[in-house]
């Protein structure tokens, strides 16, 4: 393997989020108002209600908010490649979002510098994007896209790669993972799961693994995607 790092300028994340409020219930009488409106496009049978799909609004920037972030990047120690996971989650989403919005300024800001996500280009760049103006959060010169061309957005997505131009259908990352032969991250939970885990568990450490596993999935299927064999278990390490 050439000592150098040809997939060092990329940083492979994923996101978790959920509901900004623990139920329906604790809306204001507006934002319950807010919510039915789009609760309506998600409605599949009569027993759906604005209350009964409220655990989706974490999907949703205007209605949800980020609690998790993972990050990874591909290194090379002593000619073997090396994936390092660093996390930055909590309860108070602007620290969070300011914190992973320092990480990005200060070591991903070159014109050469790459971001990857699966489905990244449909949830969590645009989600993060809108969820930091909302804070007021400065967004970081890779996530704001206003006024590039589509060759200046510094944006991959490993769902977009695997579809080679076919926009028919959704693939997953655990369906990716499986037949790649992965290690599928979904062995504890899934994204279904997060707003359950966090409001009524209250286990955000349990979200946080979760959100590793994703990154490092998301990683390891980059490489396969670039021909690449997937970097060894003993050679993720996390830095947190």
């Amino acid at each position: 393997m050439s000592n150098q790092n040809k997939f060092g300028h990329i940083l492979f994340l994923d996101i978790e989020t959920v509901p900004l409020k623990a139920s329906f219930d604790e809306l204001t009488e507006y934002e319950k108002e807010l919510w039915s409106r789009k609760a309506e496009f998600l409605r599949k049978g009569e027993s759906d209600s604005a209350a009964t799909l409220y655990n989706r609004a974490g999907i949703y920037a205007e209605f949800g908010k980020v609690v998790c972030i993972s990050t990874g990047v591909i290194s090379e120690k002593d000619n073997q490649r090396q994936l390092r996971i660093k996390s930055f989650f909590g309860d108070d989403e602007k620290r969070l979002l300011n914190d992973f919005a320092g990480l990005v300024n200060h070591h991903f800001s070159k014109p050469s510098h790459q971001l990857c996500a699966h489905n990244g280009k449909e949830f969590d760049f645009p989600f993060l994007a809108r969820r930091m103006l909302i804070n007021g959060v400065k967004l970081p010169s890779i996530l704001n896209t206003a006024g590039k061309k589509p060759w200046e957005v510094a944006h991959l997505d490993t769902m977009d790669i695997w579809r080679f131009g076919d926009y028919k259908s959704y693939t997953p990352v655990n369906l990716l993972a499986h037949v790649f032969g992965i290690p599928s991250p979904k062995d504890d939970i899934d994204g279904s799961m997060v707003w359950f885990v966090y409001w009524k568990e209250k286990n955000l450490n349990r979200i946080v693994e979760y959100c590793r596993k994703d990154t490092t999935t998301v990683a390891q299927v980059f490489l396969k995607l670039q021909g690449e064999e997937c970097i060894e278990e003993n050679s993720i390490i996390s830095i947190d």
